[in-house]
């Protein structure tokens, strides 16, 4: 079994505590990824793995956006929690703990691949596999604190895309045991493993949290093969995509999707013209409606101004440009978004996520 950064607690102990410390009610938790979803890393082939293996906490790059977004997400740290659900293997814990904690982030579970167990258990399907694993860490993070909406954030490159819309699924009491336990074989899960994936169904209650699903599209996978999932799950190009549809959502504030903005314009050299794009990318799509564009505007003449600066950005004509530019989109005619499209085939999606891995 994968081991937990802090103690471990007995499997659906519901708590209202993280950490051992009190807190008040949780009002969000954020549910990331690593590999590919926050960190720009690279394992595709041996060389890559070992690379990535002995770099230094300060080496390990940002894919561009994640740790400002993640930042905004985690400004009230008393009422806001981040989980990370890593392919890693635990013997890199020092290192990618030392790297949040340099991005300024301190999540409240960090949870490691124990491929070296799986390896001299002889578990050699589980070292690729990430369906157990990842939904088995779902479902008992979700005993460990008390309920409130997440949000969750995954890549194109394994099958998290999947995974999570399952996990949504079954927490909102559309998908069974029944279900899933054939699901599980079909995934040829192992069945340690997945017994207690289903007495985690069993003890979990049924609540519909699973508010939104981001996938990085780091492969460059093609928008269309998410559309299965529904309005639910956004497939992204970038991280200010993803803050642009959490401000909709009522996640983010204009204050917080200006400092992002920032952070893409000084970091990874995004123009006010770019960052529309990626709000016209969402238009088009029907992830986001013409008008969001127009509150946004507005609210960002009245953003207040980051307290550092950063280097070579003058703000006021960078707000003035992206606010022209925002206004000509919410000029457009309004369209109906993505919405629910049901329960997904997933034994159909499966097969086909399956082929992709291999």
């Amino acid at each position: 079994m994968w081991v937990l950064r802090n103690a471990v607690v007995p499997f659906c102990a519901r708590m209202n505590t993280v950490d051992n410390h009190p807190k008040p009610s949780l009002q969000h938790i954020f549910r990331w990824d690593l590999d590919k979803t926050y960190l720009a890393t690279d394992f595709d082939s041996i060389p890559d793995l070992l690379r990535t293996f002995v770099q230094k906490p300060e080496e390990k790059i940002n894919i561009p956006g994640a740790d400002a977004l993640l930042r905004e997400l985690l400004l009230d740290t008393d009422r806001r929690i981040v989980t990370f659900i890593s392919g890693s293997p635990q013997q890199m814990r020092n290192v990618l703990e030392e790297k949040l904690r340099l991005d300024g982030i301190d999540p409240a579970f960090f949870v490691l691949k124990p491929n070296l167990q799986n390896l001299l258990r002889g578990r050699f399907r589980a070292l690729r596999g990430q369906i157990g694993y990842k939904l088995e860490a779902l479902l008992d993070l979700r005993c460990r604190t008390a309920l409130a909406p997440e949000t969750l954030f995954g890549d194109d490159s394994e099958q998290d895309a999947f995974i999570y819309s399952l996990y949504g699924d079954i927490i909102n009491g559309r998908l069974g045991r029944a279900f899933v336990k054939d699901l599980l074989k079909q995934a040829r899960v192992y069945p340690d493993t997945a017994e207690r994936i289903l007495s985690l169904i069993r003890d979990n209650p049924i609540e519909n949290t699973t508010k939104r699903i981001f996938i990085n599209l780091e492969r460059h996978t093609p928008t269309a093969r998410f559309m299965p999932y529904g309005g639910r799950l956004v497939p992204i190009h970038n991280y200010f995509q993803a803050a642009l549809v959490l401000f909709d959502d009522g996640t983010l504030d204009a204050d917080s999707i200006l400092r992002v903005a920032f952070s893409m314009t000084s970091r990874h050299r995004f123009t006010p013209a770019m960052l529309a794009n990626s709000f016209q990318d969402l238009i088009r799509r029907r992830r986001l409606a013409p008008q969001v564009a127009t509150r946004m505007a507005q609210e960002l003449q009245n953003a207040s101004m980051p307290e550092a600066i950063p280097v070579g950005l003058t703000p006021k004509p960078f707000i003035a440009e992206l606010t022209r530019q925002l206004h000509a989109l919410g000029d457009r005619e309004d369209i109906a978004l993505l919405g629910d499209v049901g329960t997904p085939d997933y034994s159909k999606l499966l097969v086909k996520a399956l082929a992709k891995r291999h």
